[in-house]
């Protein structure tokens, strides 16, 4: 095993998953190609890159993260009510649906539709992860100093 451990200034090559209490897989790249990051660059939550602190390459672990690690608690603010007429009368609104908005700059704004009626539909635009304990399982493959 290489004695360069995952720290700062490091360059980190792994295999993840991402799973729910429940057991079902978000995301992962167990079965295909690798990832490669370096710590600190933005490609990892910062507590999925602290739960990595000190693992060498060759070694797997398993973690949970909690939300203020993971993706935040969800914050009832970031439910939106909107006037049922700003969506297309020909649109099927379910809830569970994603819809996309645009910002104020332009940009994707991703929102959940919670629940709906003749009036107005309540948007969720908290992240759909946020609020939940997250298993963070890995496999480091390398680790290099950056």
């Amino acid at each position: 095993m290489s004695e360069v451990v995952v720290g700062e200034n490091t360059k980190v090559t792994l295999y993840f998953s991402i799973k729910l209490e429940d057991g079902s897989v978000v995301d992962s790249n167990f079965g295909s190609q690798a990832a490669t990051f370096d710590v600190g660059d933005g490609n990892l939550l910062p507590g999925f890159e602290r739960a990595v602190f000190g693992l060498r390459a060759g070694e797997e672990s398993s973690f949970v993260i909690k939300p203020e690690d993971a993706f935040g608690q969800s914050n009832p603010n970031n439910v939106q009510q909107i006037s049922r007429d700003q969506f297309g009368a020909d649109m099927e609104l379910a809830e569970g649906l994603v819809v996309s908005f645009a910002d104020a700059q332009k940009a994707e704004l991703p929102g959940v539709v919670q629940s709906f009626d003749d009036q107005n539909v309540y948007i969720d635009f908290n992240h759909p992860l946020s609020g939940r304990d997250i298993t963070f399982e890995v496999k480091i493959v390398e680790v290099v100093a950056a």
